[in-house]
């Protein structure tokens, strides 16, 4: 049996790779992750040292909530 492509929404992103994609810094999305203000993540494993890893379908899907038409749209959602 062959095993169903992976799809690329299916990528994981380390925390340099995902805050390089969404151009913030690691320091951010680590403040964002203890704030709880950011995008999901994942741990790759069980403890406080495992992996912290992004899906890239997430850090699209958290970026899309803060699509804006006009800077009065923006200030009518803050």
């Amino acid at each position: 049996m062959t095993a169903a492509p992976a799809r690329p929404d299916d990528v994981f992103l380390t925390t340099e790779e995902a805050a390089a994609f969404v151009r913030l810094s690691p320091r951010t999305l680590e403040r964002f992750r203890v704030e709880g203000s950011g995008p999901p993540f994942c741990k790759a494993g069980p403890g406080k040292r495992a992996r912290v890893l992004y899906r890239k379908a997430d850090l699209e899907a958290w970026l899309a909530g803060f699509s804006f038409r006009s800077t009065s749209e923006y200030d009518r959602e803050r």
